[in-house]
């Protein structure tokens, strides 16, 4: 959770935001081992309320940082704690709809690790982008950004939706793989359109080779320094993705750094 709140902090500092966070589990009939989709263990029902807990590392936090408690409704950088209890994994599709951007913690094996329902919620359900957060917490944000651009719905859609973090950063680079894209305009124009919006954009067109879509986009974002990436989610359908692979399903499982998603 670390990870999680200083990304947050991050972008509500460069943007003056209200942070709100809330705790989730699943509801008291769920037990299940393993997330089908990425083959991602995950943890069965809870015992016991875990909200006091939750809301006494996102308040310690927020408190070290010097981050103020909001008041009311004012504007500004701030945080707030308003729900009470526990919460099922439902409540962060619906309740996201009222906020700008959904910051969570990357899926993992490890039963220690962030749960793949609170985030197929978010990207699914609430209509808002996602951030998503790897383990190691990061020491810049949105500096240095890397675009995976394939052409899609989804990733113009993702691109829109980061307008306001590129226009923050030093560097942006669009990557497209060949082979890897729908008939749509090219990685350069997608790279002008972000120039149009006072964006720093460049083009790059690279091969797959042996590797996947997800390798290569990992690769890039490694050897570009990147703090950032910017990626679609579930192009193809979570069936597909489940039976034949995928970069989303990749980069969920390896990326090292930030990921703006949204579907």
């Amino acid at each position: 959770m670390l990870a999680v709140l200083e990304a947050a902090r991050l972008i509500a500092c460069a943007f003056d935001s209200y942070m709100e966070g809330f705790a989730v589990c699943p509801s008291s009939e769920t037990y299940v081992t393993v997330e089908p989709l990425n083959s991602l263990a995950i943890s069965g029902a809870y015992e016991g309320d875990i909200a006091p807990q939750a809301r006494g590392q996102f308040e310690s936090f927020m408190q070290a940082h010097g981050v103020p408690r909001a008041e009311q409704e004012q504007a500004g950088y701030s945080y707030g704690w308003p729900q009470v209890e526990t919460a099922d994994d439902a409540f962060i599709g619906s309740n996201g709809r009222a906020f700008d951007l959904i910051v969570l913690g990357r899926p993992g094996r490890a039963s220690q690790n962030p749960r793949m329902r609170p985030l197929e919620a978010a990207l699914f359900d609430s209509g808002r982008p996602v951030l998503v957060v790897p383990p190691s917490v990061p020491q810049t944000l949105a500096r240095n950004v890397l675009v995976a651009w394939n052409g899609s719905t989804e990733q113009a859609r993702t691109n829109a939706f980061a307008i306001p973090l590129l226009r923050l950063a030093d560097k942006v680079t669009v990557l497209t793989v060949v082979g890897g894209t729908a008939p749509a305009p090219s990685g350069e124009e997608a790279a002008r359109h972000l120039r149009r919006n006072g964006i720093k954009a460049i083009a790059l067109t690279v091969k797959a080779g042996a590797r996947t879509s997800g390798e290569v986009i990992l690769d890039h974002a490694a050897s570009l320094g990147c703090d950032l990436l910017v990626k679609s989610a579930y192009t193809q359908s979570r069936l597909r993705q489940m039976i034949f692979g995928g970069a989303t399903r990749h980069i969920l499982a390896n990326a090292t750094l930030p990921i703006l998603m949204a579907h």
